[in-house]
């Protein structure tokens, strides 16, 4: 009797559930998207129609892009017993559990154990060090689910004796196919229902899911359950109709995860390149994730001294007073001083000549510190005793504020770390240190400088 209610309930559920979960493929044949990892003849395929899936592997990509249903088709063809953990809601406990199992039908019947670990980046790593000993072993086959990029937020030892597979967010022609199958199919979609689906709104409704699957069919779903039949018992989906049922597009952006890294990225990279067009759609879309604009500012103004420099030295200031103005008054009023910002500085002339800092870091870490020349040394507590800072030049008593004098330890005598660019105001810079550098060489030969 017990066996009829659980039996009864599961089917209760399975009518009732999203039509996300309902529309979820049962065969290759009904996945759509991922054709580069998945699709007729890829190895992957093979293996899982084969059931010649061994080694483990782990799936990486955006929400709704199907790595879960590729675990579940996976768990459709296999002979091997298939567990699944959420990382989200288990933990350590779980997983002895789930070993324990598999070493008892690996030792009673010779059966393996596929365990399938959504989410896997959300376990730390002691988590995933326990695992690691099973997966060695050969105990489970782990398929690992992810958003985050594996590379750094799955432990190395894991990536290692894993193949990882990423999937890509769906097409607008997947989309359609999606669309298209919910709205036809009389199990699990609406197939038995009479929907008319206005070409606008199915365009609204793939512009907007980002190229998630769930995401799209929760907004269509919306739009079916939420809108009266006509007469006709006809459900018209206007354009409105879907627009109220995804009013704003998802956007994929974890402040700790790779969208984030990755879109500050193209950011710099648009202003560093000077395309301020580009880099106004990558600040909107940092912004309109709910990045912290200081967090911006704070690339900006590293980004007027790595990149402009002095071939416009008012894009520090620039940056500066943008940081200031938005503590000033904050937001929504504070993004025009960042656009500003943003703006100046794509449009600066550019200059990376302060990296030259970093060749002398890299010299002195090669060839040590060198010594002060005495007579740089100062003069106001051992000029009698060891004649420090005799012989020094002072600049300003002499014609236009310069004299040609020894001012680089002497093994480094001639040496020149610093090379302007040609480039906006620095350009007049090179002009003026190319004339200082060559009366400094001349004075050196003549041994007229100290």
């Amino acid at each position: 009797m017990t066996d009829l209610f659980q039996h009864a309930m599961q089917e209760r559920m399975q009518q009732e559930a999203p039509l996300a979960a309902r529309m979820r493929p049962r065969t290759f044949d009904e996945y759509i998207g991922q054709e580069h990892i998945i699709g007729e003849g890829k190895i992957l395929r093979r293996a899982i129609q084969a059931d010649r899936l061994f080694s483990s592997i782990l799936f990486t990509g955006p929400p709704g892009t199907g790595k879960t249903t590729l675990a579940q088709l996976i768990a459709l063809h296999t002979k091997a017993q298939f567990e699944t953990i959420s990382a989200v809601l288990a933990g350590v406990a779980e997983l002895r559990r789930v070993i324990a199992l598999a070493e008892e039908r690996r030792k009673l019947y010779q059966q393996r154990t596929i365990l399938f670990i959504d989410e896997v980046h959300r376990w730390n790593k002691a988590q995933q060090d326990a695992l690691l000993p099973h997966v060695e072993s050969g105990m489970v086959t782990l398929i690992g689910a992810t958003t985050e990029n594996p590379y750094f937020d799955v432990i190395p030892a894991l990536v290692s004796r894993s193949r990882v597979f990423q999937l890509e967010p769906l097409t607008e022609e997947h989309l359609k196919k999606i669309i298209e199958r919910a709205l036809t199919d009389p199990t699990h979609g609406y197939g038995n229902r009479k929907i008319l689906l206005d070409e606008e709104a199915r365009d609204h409704f793939m512009r907007m899911s980002g190229g998630d699957a769930r995401n799209l069919l929760n907004a269509l779903e919306l739009a079916v359950e939420t809108t009266t039949p006509d007469a006709n018992q006809t459900i018209h989906i206007t354009l409105k109709d879907a627009q109220d049922s995804i009013q704003k597009r998802a956007v994929l952006y974890d402040k700790d995860g790779d969208a984030h890294y990755d879109t500050i990225s193209a950011f710099i990279k648009s202003v560093r390149g000077s395309d301020p067009d580009a880099a106004l759609y990558w600040l909107a879309k940092m912004l309109a994730a709910g990045e912290d604009p200081r967090f911006i500012l704070r690339r900006l103004i590293v980004l007027s001294g790595e990149d402009i420099g002095l071939a416009d030295p008012q894009a520090l200031v620039v940056a500066n007073a943008a940081a200031a103005a938005y503590e000033f008054i904050g937001m929504p009023e504070g993004i025009f001083p960042i656009v500003e910002a943003t703006l100046y500085l794509a449009t600066a002339p550019k200059s990376n000549s302060a990296m030259a800092y970093f060749k002398v870091r890299k010299l002195m870490e090669e060839e040590g510190m060198g010594q002060v020349p005495i007579h740089l040394m100062d003069s106001s507590r051992d000029a009698k005793g060891f004649g420090h800072g005799e012989g020094y030049l002072y600049p300003h008593e002499f014609p236009d504020h310069f004299v040609a004098q020894q001012y680089l330890p002497n093994q480094l005598v001639g040496k020149h770390f610093y090379k302007p660019s040609d480039q906006g105001y620095e350009a007049q810079i090179a002009a003026r240190v190319a004339a200082w550098r060559k009366d400094q060489t001349e004075g050196l030969k003549k041994g007229k400088t100290p």
